[in-house]
């Protein structure tokens, strides 16, 4: 009798992230950047202002000197307004150095604030990508595997193309690890996992859901392709200090029929495999 379609069932839980405040961080950055803005935009007006001033100043002085250059109040009033200029370019320069003092602590909040959310950021991403691999072969786990099997199957629907889903056991592991222990089990998985994913196509998408169980989502493939990642799956063996650890495999596969959801097609391809598994165990009992 086939495993109960339970076993094989992906989980569709959400992933979640460590609440890093990313939100915060994202809406202080540009509040900062809206300041530097203003910052400059405040430099231009004052610039253009003190310029305006100046040629006011100089176009009035020159006209006193074309209408009145005998005036005796003129030397007064130049002097006065040579002093009014001066007061006024060193009241700009002023402004400008504490603006630009600000803006320079502005800039380099700014820049702590971008490293941190780049930590952060980064931060995010392990965990992400901690709860899509499996942490001893390396490979995607079913969680990733559950939203990765509707897509294709949309796809396929929409495209009008065919879907194969590659269900394996790896033999015999119980037998592996009571005999030569957990280390030497952990290993076969892990030679298992790097040599199906060598063996796969880029499209392809290699998972292991679970204990010695893998499944391979083999998009657009047809049994000649499926059969050729089968055999680049022959002669497994491990290294295990002095001695040689050979083990096998068993696989089924089902392909995608319209209007199947992902666990009915999981389970046909997990009842191919038992029926797989069955038959080589009954070649092996000998006939009486």
């Amino acid at each position: 009798m086939a495993r109960h379609p339970a076993s094989i069932h992906m989980s569709t839980n959400e992933i979640s992230l460590p609440d890093v405040g990313i939100e915060e961080r994202a809406k202080e950055i540009r509040t900062n950047i809206r300041r530097i803005g203003r910052y400059n935009w405040s430099l231009w007006f004052l610039a253009v202002v003190i310029a305006l001033s100046l040629t006011f100043a100089v176009a009035t002085l020159s006209m006193a000197i074309v209408f009145d250059p005998h005036d005796p109040f003129y030397h007064f009033r130049m002097n006065q307004s040579v002093r009014g200029l001066v007061g006024m370019v060193l009241l700009f320069s002023v402004y400008t150095l504490f603006q630009q003092f600000q803006l320079m602590r502005t800039r380099r909040r700014l820049a702590e604030q971008v490293e941190i959310s780049t930590e952060q950021h980064m931060l995010a991403e392990s965990y992400l990508k901690l709860a899509m691999l499996d942490p001893l072969t390396g490979l995607h786990n079913r969680r990733y595997a559950q939203d990765r099997l509707v897509a294709e199957i949309a796809r396929a629907q929409r495209q009008k193309s065919s879907l194969t889903v590659l269900m394996i056991d790896v033999d015999e592991l119980k037998r592996i690890n009571d005999h030569w222990g957990h280390a030497a089990g952990d290993l076969v998985l892990k030679t298992f996992g790097a040599r199906l994913d060598k063996a796969i196509r880029g499209s392809d998408l290699a998972v292991r859901i679970g204990g010695d169980e893998f499944v391979v989502l083999l998009p657009e493939c047809d049994q000649r392709q499926v059969q050729r990642v089968l055999d680049r799956l022959s002669s497994l063996e491990v290294q295990l200090e002095t001695q040689k650890i050979s083990f096998g495999f068993s696989a089924g596969c089902a392909d995608y029929k319209p209007g199947e959801s992902p666990e009915q097609l999981l389970e046909r391809a997990d009842h191919a495999l038992y029926v797989e598994k069955q038959e080589r165990k009954n070649q092996a009992v000998p006939v009486a």
